[in-house]
């Protein structure tokens, strides 16, 4: 029997795909890091070995699965190509899995996990359905109608996949260290299109969206009249969002969703679309909207004392902005403190001004150092550049995090994708000491 071996099994790739195979059967094991990662709980909780790196680990009837972070010097791949193995790059391994099940690939700039999560959630509800979420989590179920996964579009990886169908939630510059323009990431997204299958169900609101060209129906939704999938009679309130959906300008339903902001109706319309496509019965699709709990990092919330904290992988000014409007749609009495730790050099430089006025729409900022990334050199930047363009702006450090105290009917969103959730945790720590 074939043994999967994940190099660097901790990914938030590789952690669900490795779930996925487990829960389907297969034998499964993997290396990584030895500092420990939020997606390996999942991991242990299947009693999946991980071990530390190492080319011992490398031994015949091995089949590998290698992580887009580590290159073909690294001492367990370059083992695996010295005693011949059968090597696949984690992309290139998820693109043959999916062609057993009708998939759907989940992309775009922002919105990809939360979708791809609720998608997969509803979708359970009517069919047996396998998925990858880019959080870490997977779920595989034996004889599987539907695979649902995250295809995210950085490096082009999505490139690798031709799936059934593609939700495609909006086009925006992102990851300015290998993209160079809006241009060059709309090319990447066109390519992705020309290899879908089916149908493409894309947000008619994003303007880059409307010009995708495709061999399969673009269905379009949105808030605007030309879509095909249009959400009316937005009822906002302080327990999630109400909304009726017309398709082509006939009423379908009306659908609840537990959760804040317009970038959630716009998720939940993405599913309501592919499901009508699909013929899943609405009855389904509504009861199954009203159940969703989330995916971890967005918008997870609790309270300690008179507080509201909120950790959230917000990392690009867009999302800041949907966050921060989703916090103040659910606590609209309360201080919006925004804590926020920049992700990469080169992102935090191509949007020094953009994450600025999305900062601006907190009461109050706090800045944490920007967190680099391995490919990157720092150059001059720091984050004293972001903090000169927001009035009142302060630093912190994990030190410091009691200053945040002052806020006691305060709702503080921790937001980023580096290691920000360890500022959560010191300031968590020094509530608990006191």
């Amino acid at each position: 029997m074939t043994v999967y071996h994940f190099v660097g099994i901790k990914g938030t790739g590789m952690s669900p795909l490795a779930q996925i195979l487990h829960d389907m059967n297969y034998k499964v094991q993997g290396s990584d890091i030895e500092k420990e990662l939020f997606t390996q709980k999942a991991l242990e909780e299947r009693n999946i070995p991980i071990y530390p790196f190492s080319k011992e680990n490398i031994h015949s009837g091995l089949t590998v699965i290698a992580g887009n972070a580590f290159s073909d010097t690294h001492e367990e791949i370059a083992e695996a190509h010295h005693l011949d193995l059968p090597i696949y790059r984690y992309h290139h391994f998820l693109g043959e899995f999916m062609s057993q099940f009708t998939s759907v690939a989940v992309t775009g700039a922002h919105g990809k996990t939360s979708t791809t999560g609720l998608l997969a959630h509803v979708m359970q509800g009517a069919e047996p359905t396998s998925y990858l979420i880019g959080d870490g989590t997977g779920k595989g179920v034996e004889n599987s109608k539907y695979f649902v996964f995250e295809a995210c579009e950085y490096r082009r990886h999505f490139l690798s996949y031709y799936p059934d169908y593609a939700i495609m939630t909006n086009i925006d510059f992102d990851h300015p260290d290998y993209f160079q323009d809006i241009d060059d990431v709309f090319d990447a997204f066109q390519q992705m299109a020309l290899q879908v299958r089916k149908g493409i169900i894309a947000c008619g609101d994003d303007e880059y969206l409307q010009q995708i060209q495709a061999k399969v129906p673009v269905l379009y939704y949105g808030f605007n009249d030309h879509n095909d999938f249009q959400a009316r009679n937005i009822q906002k309130s302080t327990t999630g969002t109400k909304f009726d959906v017309f398709v082509r300008n006939t009423y379908y339903g009306t659908f609840r969703i537990p959760s804040y902001g317009n970038h959630n109706i716009l998720n939940s319309l993405a599913v309501i679309a592919l499901c009508q496509y699909e013929n899943i019965d609405i009855a389904i699709i509504q009861d199954r909207l009203l159940t969703f709990e989330g995916v971890k990092r967005r918008f997870n919330e609790k309270q300690i004392d008179s507080q509201i904290l909120i950790d959230d992988y917000a990392h690009h000014p867009t999302e800041i902005k949907a966050t921060i409007e989703a916090a103040r749609q659910k606590y609209p009495d309360r201080e919006i403190v925004a804590v926020f730790q920049p992700h990469t050099f080169t992102r935090t430089q191509s949007f020094l001004n953009e994450f600025a006025e999305s900062l601006k729409l907190a009461d109050k900022v706090y800045l944490c150092d920007i967190f680099g990334s391995a490919r990157e050199k720092a150059g001059s930047l720091t984050i004293h550049d972001l903090k000169d363009l927001i009035d009142g702006a302060q630093l912190m450090n994990e030190e410091d995090t009691s200053i945040l105290e002052q806020y006691d009917n305060g709702v503080l969103v921790f937001m980023g994708a580096g290691d920000i959730q360890k500022y959560q945790k010191a300031y968590e720590q020094h509530l608990a000491n006191e």
